[in-house]
């Protein structure tokens, strides 16, 4: 049986911290506000992969209540999800993401940023793309307020 998950995730800039990146920290002026390392690559194919599997959503598992998730990377967050997958029998055809900023470009950290995917789910570095783009200065990624990604998912149950 195959099933299909879409996750999203946004987050402002923040000026005191890293930016991280798909659990990857890339050099920039400014990273992202939020309770955990606030990866929304990370956080939006946690929710897709959630979603795939009927097991409800991030903030049901990893609440901003709970001191154990403050500051935690999101890669650690990926890694309980992949424990639940496995736990229900399933395994993953395939992730693909789109990351929604004007800057800084990524292209050059895509390939970094899949390998570190690929090492915590335990799949092949062929089974995940990372693609960014544009608003073309539109909307509060436009403005440059923070950042949005999108993660389509597809899973089977082994």
């Amino acid at each position: 049986m195959l099933r299909v998950g879409l996750g999203f995730d946004t987050h402002p800039f923040d000026t005191e911290r890293p930016l991280i990146l798909g659990g990857v920290e890339i050099p920039f002026a400014v990273g992202l506000s939020g309770y955990s390392d606030a990866d929304v690559i990370v956080h939006a194919v946690i929710d897709a992969l959630l979603g795939a599997a009927g097991a409800g959503d991030i903030g049901q598992h990893f609440p901003d209540t709970d001191e154990r998730y403050k500051g935690v990377s999101s890669l650690e967050l990926l890694a309980e999800v992949k424990k639940l997958l496995d736990g229900k029998g399933y395994s993953i055809v395939n992730i693909d993401t789109v990351v929604v900023l004007e800057e800084p470009k990524l292209s050059q950290y895509s390939d970094q940023m899949i390998l570190a995917l690929a090492k915590v789910l335990g799949v092949s570095e062929d089974y995940i793309n990372i693609k960014a783009t544009t608003t073309e200065g539109l909307g509060f990624t436009g403005r440059g307020e923070g950042i949005a990604a999108q993660a389509v998912v597809l899973i089977e149950k082994k």
